[in-house]
Order: structure tokens, then sequence, then C-alpha cells
């Protein structure tokens, strides 16, 4: 039986119609660049999570930058231009590389967090602790799924930027200064390519932010900021307007599928991801499992056609492109072990209860041979 990590196919062929038919509206409408779509997608999107404000760009790594940019991190959007030796941006050691890269395209050097004991998600003392007087912003990121608490972070009065790229539930981008999203197709909404979007509930950040995205230009062709061509295409938009509808059902059959691994796994010995009743918040983007031998599960699941996916083989602060910064094995232990034991399984919300089962199955099976 195969199991695939994602069927993104079968996701389309649900709702082919629905997303044909938004693709020849923006087709038909001749607005290939900005327009109605991208308007509407903001407002239901906005609507969607509670925050006051979204400004959808052309993906997740760009809302990343165009934030950062926006709240002046580093050489900003040039109103305050300014050297940038010493300044820093605290993150976790634990997520893609887009997170701690947006830091270094600004002029900013990013100072690594260890994860938690029990998650994947930046241990918020550490985070606290890597901060210093140089700190101009901190950029946690919510790890496959899993909400973490950001609130100790709002208090220091140092902004904070929440990398929810993995992690779209109600409520992002409420507290902190903004969240930023990515639509990737293999997120949970995920578009036919790459989209992404910040929100924020503050009027005067979310103006910025649309400004920043057309080069910084407004009125047309008069430039205030330094900013990118950072706009969604509106065919993107149009599909993920159809898309966010289903997310909600789509997040529930994901929770089922984990708390149907759960029930089959908890014997066995690995760490798991908690219970959809212990964090019904969870949504799942990876069922991300702390496995023994993981590289020979790896591959024992690969010979019965089951897709898996190592999520991150190399903790961040260890990239060779980070070398310059002197960080060495054993300043993020927590990080460095999950990098030798995460593996990804199959959770999408397409999966039936046969394929969760023979997935279980066969991590039963791998431990007991």
């Amino acid at each position: 039986m195969r199991v695939a990590l994602l069927d993104l196919v079968a996701q389309y062929q649900s709702l082919k119609e629905p997303i044909d038919a938004a693709v020849q509206r923006v087709l038909q409408s001749g607005r290939y660049v900005m327009g109605p779509e991208l308007t509407s997608f903001e407002q239901e999107l906005a609507a969607w999570t509670g925050a006051k404000h979204a400004v959808a760009v052309a993906s997740g790594t760009d809302a990343l930058l165009s934030a950062a940019m926006a709240l002046e991190v580093g050489i900003g959007t040039g109103q305050n231009f300014r050297c940038t030796q010493g300044v820093e941006v605290v993150t976790t050691a634990y997520s893609f590389f887009a997170t701690p890269e947006t830091a270094v395209r600004l002029g900013a050097r990013p100072v690594f967090a260890d994860i938690a004991e029990d998650s994947f998600n930046a241990d918020v003392g550490d985070l606290l602790n890597k901060m210093s007087s140089k700190t101009q912003a901190i950029l946690p990121v919510h790890m496959f799924g899993l909400r973490m608490d950001v609130e100790p972070l709002v208090q220091t009065g140092v902004p904070v930027i929440e990398d929810s790229a993995q992690t779209l539930v109600p409520g992002i981008g409420t507290r902190a200064a903004c969240a930023t999203l990515s639509f990737f197709p293999t997120k949970n909404l995920g578009a036919v390519g790459d989209a992404g979007a910040v929100l924020t509930s503050d009027p005067v950040l979310a103006e910025k932010l649309s400004t920043l995205r057309q080069h910084g230009s407004k009125p047309k062709y008069v430039h205030h900021l330094w900013g990118g061509n950072f706009r969604c295409d509106p065919i993107q938009a149009a599909i993920l307007r159809v898309k966010l509808q289903q997310l909600h059902s789509w997040n529930a059959a994901r929770r089922q599928n984990a708390a149907r691994y759960l029930a089959q796994l908890g014997d066995l010995p690995l760490r798991l991801p908690p219970h959809p009743d212990q964090s019904p918040e969870h949504v799942y983007h990876h069922f991300v499992l702390r496995a023994p031998r993981r590289d020979e599960l790896k591959a024992f699941l690969a010979k019965r056609d089951i897709e898996t996916e190592v999520y991150y083989p190399l903790a961040l602060h260890l990239q060779p492109v980070f070398a310059q910064l002197g960080y060495k094995a054993g300043d993020c232990p927590r990080a460095e072990a999950a990098s030798q034991e995460a593996l990804a399984i199959p959770v999408h919300a397409e999966l039936t209860p046969a394929q969760v089962d023979f997935v279980a199955d066969s991590i039963r099976a791998f431990y007991a041979s």
C-alpha cells in the first residue's frame, strides 16, 4: 500500500470545480496583479484568524522579510537608516532556514536559542536569556502545528514576529507585533505555488506592509521606503479563498489521524506529539516522531512505500553558512538531539483509516524486529 507524505492531487480533485472556477474568474477579469481577489482573500483571512489586518505577499519568506523590514530591523526600509553592526535577532535553533535568513538579509546577527524539552518549539526561557541590549526583534516559530506561548516575549517590549508558517490557527497575529504565514503547497492551507501573508492588528504596520510589497511606492512611482516586489499573485489568492473554507475540516481530519496514530504507537520507544485532547489547538502540520534508529526506520518504511521526511537534519546554529558566528556542537543540545531523531510520517487530511493503520503497523513491525 502506497502512503504519500502529502497528496495534493487528491486535495485538488476534491475541490476541482470551485478551484477551476476561481482561476477562470481571475483570467477573465484581466486583473493579474493585485485586484479584488487579493483584497477579498485578505479580508477573509483576517476574519478567520481574528487579526484586524492581513497583507498577502508572494511567499512565506517574503512575509518574514517584509515584516522585519516594516519593524525597521537592521537596515529596515531606509526610514531610519543606520549602521547595523551589533544588531541582533533572537530566534530558534530549530526551524526552516528562512527564519534566521531574514535577519541576515537585513544585516542583523541571528542569536539562537534551544528548543523546549517537551516540544520542537523554542524554549521561551532560553529566548529571554539570549536577549541583550542589541536585540531588535524576537522571532519565535510555531513548529509543526503547535502554537507556543509568546506572551512572555511580548511583555519584554521588543517587537515579536511570530513565524507561523507551519501553524495557521485562530488568534495568530493578535498579540505580537505581527505573525507571518506561508501558503507553500505542503502547508495545511496551501496554494498551487508560493504565497504568504502577514497578520497584524496594528493599522499603521499593515499600511506600511502594503506599501513595502510594491517597492515602497505610495503614491505610484514615489518611493519613501525601501521595499520589494512582494505581491501575492491574484490566482493564488483566488484558490486560497476556496481552500480557506475547508481549513477547519481539514485540520479536524489531521487531528483524527493524529489521535489514531497515538492510540497505536503509545507503547513504543518513541517520543510522540501531544494528543489532540491535550492540545486542542494543535493542527498537526506534521506528525513528527522522536525515533531511536531514525534513519533505519525511515529506510524500513520506504521499502513499504511509505513516504517520510526528516525535519530537520541539521540544527540552524550548526549550518555551514553560520560558521562565522562561532557556534559549536553542544550549544543547543536539545535542537541537536532532535535533528538526529525527528521523522515526519503522513498525517494529511486525505489519508484513509486503513493507510494510518498500515503506517502504524509498519512502525510497530520495525521495532519488533
